[in-house]
């Protein structure tokens, strides 16, 4: 059975129009900016939001249809886990564990003697009698997933579920987190604002903006031929809109990239910043696609360094470059410094638009 969901919610000035479905086995990741109406979907799938328009149903099974049908949370075929757990604070590991077992009518020996087998398959069963409060944030995580998990649910919601863990603890998380929706044979709908999460977890992305879908696909072609600014951003790549006439792309503010592939009518550009040189004074020869720069900004990224440069009007207005900290070092980059740009164009990606 397939989940169908058609979310229609005005809140003020915002309004949420998106249409998607999640299939059994599949993980799908909505993922937007903050505002996007990421947790607004969320709370409309779970129940605990109801919609002005649209319908919610689990294959011929509807949830939610207004003004006639509305199915509130505890009586949807769902698990929850939040951004901060909602642990129960006065109940141990097995007790929250078993919660779920017991509001759903399963005897106290049954839901305990589950619960136990839940903790013991993510490695918790020492800490069975343990309070929330002297968990450590990835165990805390992990109670909260098998929480939801142990109801046998329909539909899994994660709504931020690493968000509230430190760098060194999310590494290890995510992994576990992936090889148990990997096992799940249920629908999966993760919310999230972090990209590398989406990535690794998700099947497919759904990514939002301003309410409403701008673009959908699997990891892989989101992150080869982004859509929007924002899209491109998540996935570090530089990314125009202009029109092409043969090897020439024209962009709105007048400059032009040129391509090594030709292409007609109206185009994305999209390139890594690594494909991006920098010098101090201009390069020999006539390259194509050389351009001048002034740094404006100057940031570690992983292993490498990103230099965000103006640009000329003959090309981008702006630019993202991928050089080492010796290149920092060599060109002793500064913010305001004028530079000298190139791009290869046979790193350059085009697409329709």
């Amino acid at each position: 059975m397939t989940l169908y969901a058609d979310l229609r919610v005005t809140r003020e000035t915002f309004r949420l129009d998106l249409e998607l479905t999640v299939e059994p086995g599949e993980v799908v990741a909505l993922l937007g900016p903050n505002g996007a109406g990421k947790t607004t979907a969320l709370r409309a799938i779970a129940g605990l939001l109801p919609l002005d328009d649209g319908q919610i149903r689990l294959g011929d099974d509807l949830w939610d249809a207004p003004p006639r049908v509305f199915r509130s949370a505890d009586r949807r075929p769902i698990g929850v886990v939040f951004q901060d757990y909602l642990l129960f604070n006065h109940l141990s590991a097995l007790e929250n564990v078993a919660f779920g077992l017991r509001a759903r009518g399963t005897d106290k020996h049954t839901a305990r003697t589950e619960a136990a087998r839940w903790l013991e398959t993510v490695g918790l069963s020492e800490y069975a009698k343990t309070r929330p409060r002297k968990l450590s944030g990835g165990q805390a995580q992990r109670v909260a997933l098998v929480r939801a998990l142990a109801t046998a649910p329909e539909l899994l919601l994660l709504d931020e579920p690493l968000a509230a863990l430190d760098a060194g603890t999310t590494l290890h998380v995510r992994a576990e987190l992936g090889q148990h929706l990997q096992r799940y044979d249920g629908r999966t709908l993760l919310v999230t604002h972090d990209p590398l999460d989406a990535m690794v977890l998700a099947d497919r992305l759904v990514i939002v903006e301003n309410g409403q879908i701008v673009q959908e696909g699997s990891p892989t072609e989101i992150a080869r031929r982004p859509r929007t600014e924002y899209v491109a951003q998540l996935v570090g790549l530089n990314l125009y809109r202009g029109t092409a006439n043969g090897t020439t792309v024209t962009l709105p503010t007048g400059g032009t990239i040129t391509v090594a592939s030709p292409a007609t009518g109206t185009v994305h550009v999209a390139f890594p910043p690594s494909a991006v040189s920098l010098y101090a004074e201009p390069p020999a020869g006539s390259p194509r696609n050389t351009w001048p720069a002034v740094v404006a900004g100057i940031e570690q990224h992983a292993h490498t360094v990103r230099v965000r440069l103006t640009a000329s009007p003959a090309g981008p207005a702006t630019l993202l470059a991928e050089i080492t900290p010796a290149a920092v070092a060599e060109l002793r980059l500064t913010p305001g410094q004028h530079l000298h740009t190139t791009l290869k164009a046979t790193e350059i990606q085009t697409y329709p638009a």
